[in-house]
């Protein structure tokens, strides 16, 4: 089945095209999922007329670019969060009551999941299974914790996947247990967690795929038109290329397939043999690794050991073979992205990507998130070519006080370094914004709304983390269109100009001129992907 994009004719709008060019266009004509023309609204009803394209009249709203998500976990959160959500449950008599009572509706076979986890409830005691387990007695519960590095599993959720004890994994995962060697229910990392989530049912193969095209269709409802897929495997594949054939997919999508430290050189082949499959809407020929993993549980990767002594283990046994790894992924053609939250992490990761070739007419690689920066991995930055893809959103777990977790972690003075997007970007960094989804809110006016405050939006007495920091309305809105297409080489994406793709996201209001409070309560009026409205309001 060929697919070819729609036919669109939209007049009456304000138009941000993120272009020196049509400053005072008002309409866009697109045919076959491309910009044909831009101009004023007589314009483009003649020509729409010429084609037969109905027209709409968007009466005042402004058209940007569609807005891309640059680091977001869709399938899994499809997954994730078929189970209770359990955010802002900070106590275990919270968790308990909200366990038992899930307990009592689900049928006598079925497991007990749960997402978004906070690790506050935990703060004395450690990360017990036990603690929760007569909430459900009998029953497999497996909860994960909202930043996807650490679960919780109950005695029979850990019996099920056949867990007993400690073991030794190829990365930094841990089956953690106690004095005693017996498992406390805590498992880091997704190789130790998954061993349970893997032993847990499976939805039946059209239930995950409808689950996957509802999530695009909720993502498209906050002005989404695409993202980068951080955690791609060969079944997310498989059902993109289903739900294009289908005429269901909703999104313009990269893949990055997920790099497990265990894999093998073969697998590795494997991987790359399969980088130029593509569809319409979706393409892979990308890759994500790890380098580290988070502040709040002492396995991020630091120039200096956190205030609990923990910070400076790596997640690879060998760092040489992250090297070789990357190198074999770069000489194929192919975009990488590494996880690399601590600063000393971000600076070895600087040194590896250092060592590469240059490519002609590919893009260079990024690094996610790059939580805490030192002055020094600042300037390693500057003219390395690579793109920071950060998530201000995250600060909203951190306390003004610097009681929370993350800040305890780092220390006095530390916890200031982090999420520096005004630096990195001064540094002439090509900067992009994504949610992380599931670990955040996936809606994008939320994650600019932080980038430009620093604050809890709509609390005007929040406190404001680092004010220095913050970026500029505009600045906020190219994170999520432009400088993404940028970093991938897609010149016919992040811009309203003649041939570009027309991924469109219409505001009811100008989120550039709208006060930073006001922005998550924009009304996104209509999503356009290919030329197709995916959403209307």
């Amino acid at each position: 089945m060929e697919h070819h994009g729609s036919d669109l004719a939209l007049i009456g709008a304000r138009l941000r095209t993120n272009t020196e060019a049509h400053s005072k266009a008002t309409a866009i004509l697109v045919r076959e999922g491309r910009i044909e023309l831009i101009g004023d609204d007589a314009e483009i009803v003649a020509a729409a007329e010429q084609f037969a394209i109905p027209v709409r009249d968007l009466a005042g709203a402004t058209i940007t670019s569609g807005l891309f998500d640059s680091h977001t976990h869709p399938h899994w959160a499809a997954t994730v969060t078929a189970g209770i959500d359990l955010g802002g449950l900070e106590t275990i008599d919270e968790l308990r009551s909200a366990l038992a009572a899930a307990h009592a509706r689900l049928p006598e076979d079925a497991w007990l999941r749960g997402w978004n986890l906070e690790y506050e409830a935990f703060e004395h005691t450690g990360l017990r299974g036990d603690l929760l387990a007569d909430a459900a007695p009998g029953r497999p519960v497996a909860l994960i914790c909202y930043d996807l590095h650490t679960a919780i599993a109950t005695a029979p959720a850990l019996a099920a996947a056949g867990i007993t004890g400690a073991r030794s994994f190829d990365d930094a995962s841990e089956i953690v247990v106690d004095e005693t060697g017996e498992p406390t229910g805590e498992l880091r990392e997704p190789t130790a967690y998954n061993l349970v989530f893997d032993a847990a049912p499976k939805p039946a193969h059209d239930e995950d795929r409808d689950a996957l095209r509802d999530m695009f269709r909720r993502l498209a409802a906050v002005g989404l038109t695409g993202g980068a897929i951080m955690d791609g495997k060969d079944s997310t594949v498989e059902l993109l290329a289903e739900l294009e054939e289908r005429g269901e997919l909703d999104h313009r999508l990269t893949v990055h397939h997920w790099h497990a430290v265990g894999d093998t050189d073969a697998d590795v082949a494997r991987v790359i043999a399969a980088k130029d499959r593509a569809g319409r809407l979706w393409q892979t020929g990308a890759i994500k690794l790890f380098s580290d993993g988070v502040i709040d549980t002492g396995t991020a990767w630091l120039h200096a050991p956190d205030a609990c002594g923990d910070g400076r283990v790596p997640f690879w046994p060998s760092w040489d073979r992250f090297g070789e790894v990357v190198r074999a992924y770069h000489d194929a053609g192919m975009l990488i992205a590494t996880h690399a939250v601590g600063d000393y992490a971000v600076s070895r990761v600087l040194d590896v990507y250092a060592t590469l070739p240059q490519r002609a007419g590919l893009p260079f690689h990024t690094i996610e998130h790059l939580e805490v920066l030192s002055d020094a991995d600042v300037e390693q930055l500057r003219g390395s070519g690579v793109t920071a893809s950060m998530q201000p959103l995250h600060m909203q777990w951190r306390s003004a006080d610097h009681s929370d977790g993350w800040a305890t972690r780092l220390g006095e003075g530390r916890n200031a370094t982090g999420y520096r997007v005004r630096d990195v970007l001064d540094a002439g960094v090509t900067l992009t914004l994504g949610s992380d989804w599931p670990v955040a809110q996936y809606d994008p006016r939320l994650g600019m709304a932080w980038a430009r405050g620093r604050r809890t939006p709509g609390d005007q007495h929040a406190n404001v983390f680092e004010p220095e920091q913050r970026l500029t309305a505009e600045e906020a809105l190219l994170a999520y269109t432009l400088w993404p297409a940028q970093a991938r080489g897609h010149v016919d994406r992040g811009v309203l100009e003649v041939g570009a793709v027309a991924d469109l996201t219409v505001w009811g209001a100008d989120p550039v001129e709208v006060e930073v409070d006001e922005l998550p309560t924009v009304p996104i009026v209509l999503t356009v992907v290919d030329g197709r409205p995916v959403y209307e309001r």
